[in-house]
């Protein structure tokens, strides 16, 4: 039997290397099937009531939570699962002028319904965007910050999603996490059943992704306040 050809052997290496690399390239399953399942027909004046109501903590530190995040002039921000808008209107009038802030939601009337508020309220500066489960749909490197409130349980393949923020970032580029605690002695019954992790996990989670954590805020009582530093290319 004859030896086989320099092409062929590189041919076979080739087609080996792909058959290991497999499960490797396989798309990430999912951590919480159907975890986003209330959203894709919302009643929206039912989640303003929920979202934008004194009592929940988001909303009454709405302003602390802003400074916080070291917004300013000329930033491009993403908000990344903006809901209601709360914040995506906040920014927009931070980062003005020159600054940009796209809201980023796997809900179109969600992303209807912001773009509308912000008409009504003058706001010139928001660009409304609809993602998948898997990732933002932004350019590479066009964000300055990458604003994540209450949204990252709601992840459904976190690692798609963080290696699409790391994309989207500029080069030391910022992501800020805010999300329940996890704990049995201030958390209600419903976020211990809901979120599916805890502060100490996803920070291991996003530090593995390609983040350094850089500030861990005490801001808030039944939230974490992260303060993510993008790394690497």
């Amino acid at each position: 039997m004859n030896a086989l050809s320099a092409p062929c052997l590189h041919l076979l290496w080739a087609m080996l290397a792909m058959l290991l690399a497999g499960p490797l390239l396989a798309d990430e399953r999912s951590v919480r099937p159907g975890i986003n399942r209330h959203y894709e027909n919302p009643n929206w004046q039912q989640w303003v009531a929920t979202f934008e109501t004194p009592g929940r903590e988001l909303y009454d530190r709405r302003h602390d939570v802003l400074r916080a995040s070291g917004v300013r002039p000329g930033m491009h921000v993403a908000d990344i699962g903006a809901g209601t808008g709360l914040y995506t209107r906040l920014f927009a009038s931070r980062v003005a002028p020159g600054g940009k802030v796209y809201a980023i939601d796997i809900s179109a009337p969600f992303v209807r319904n912001i773009l509308r508020t912000c008409r009504e309220q003058g706001l010139t500066n928001v660009e409304g965007v609809v993602n998948t489960p898997h990732a933002l749909s932004l350019p590479e490197r066009s964000i300055d910050l990458a604003f994540v409130a209450a949204t990252y349980h709601h992840f459904e393949y976190p690692q798609d999603m963080l290696a699409s923020i790391h994309r989207s970032l500029n080069d030391d580029g910022r992501l800020v996490v805010i999300d329940f605690r996890r704990h049995p002695r201030i958390s209600s019954r419903w976020v211990m059943g809901h979120v599916r992790s805890g502060r100490n996990a996803v920070i291991r989670e996003i530090q593995a992704a390609g983040f350094r954590l850089m500030d861990d805020l005490p801001l808030l009582r039944v939230n974490y306040f992260l303060v993510f530093r993008k790394t690497g290319p």
